[in-house]
């Protein structure tokens, strides 16, 4: 059983009916601990009382399922995704553009592992970003299955 696939059919109804979207779920164990994280955002990004909130829901909701989906006794944290938030889905990539993120690559474009730049454009097939080089600034294209990791980024 994978508990992060069962988990996510679980809370992505119930983040669907509260205006929240599912961007991460972590299933880990630190030290003798284990942790089920669920970070969550929505349109202006959320705040405290929206991760108490959701915290609630979801807690009874995985108190209430039959056999237990998660195997071992877990602290359940609720998050927003901050600042650096990862770039997972399409639909985190599409709303990236225009913005400052990091990639790390699988394999070095132009004897770089990773970039820090704006994306400037996307396409199915490549990110284009543009990024400083000293005081110059370039452009270089990323095929998008060579992105091992992308996350927003801020910029200094």
């Amino acid at each position: 059983m994978n508990t992060i696939k069962v988990v996510t059919e679980i809370v992505e109804p119930i983040a669907a009916e509260n205006g929240f979207r599912i961007v991460d779920i972590e299933y880990v164990k630190e030290g003798k601990h284990w942790f089920l994280r669920i970070y969550i955002d929505k349109p202006g990004g959320v705040d405290l009382n929206d991760c108490a909130k959701f915290n609630e829901l979801v807690s009874e909701q995985l108190d209430s399922v039959e056999p237990d989906p998660i195997p071992y006794a877990y602290y359940l944290e609720v998050s927003s995704p901050g600042a650096e938030r990862p770039l997972k889905t399409e639909e985190d990539f599409e709303t990236a553009v225009g913005r400052y993120i990091h990639v790390s690559l699988f394999e070095p474009v132009e004897k770089h592992n990773t970039f820090e730049g704006t994306l400037k454009e996307l396409t199915s097939e490549e990110a284009t970003l543009v990024y400083k080089e000293k005081t110059r600034e370039k452009e270089v294209k990323i095929e998008r299955s060579n992105i091992s990791k992308a996350r927003l980024a801020i910029e200094f």
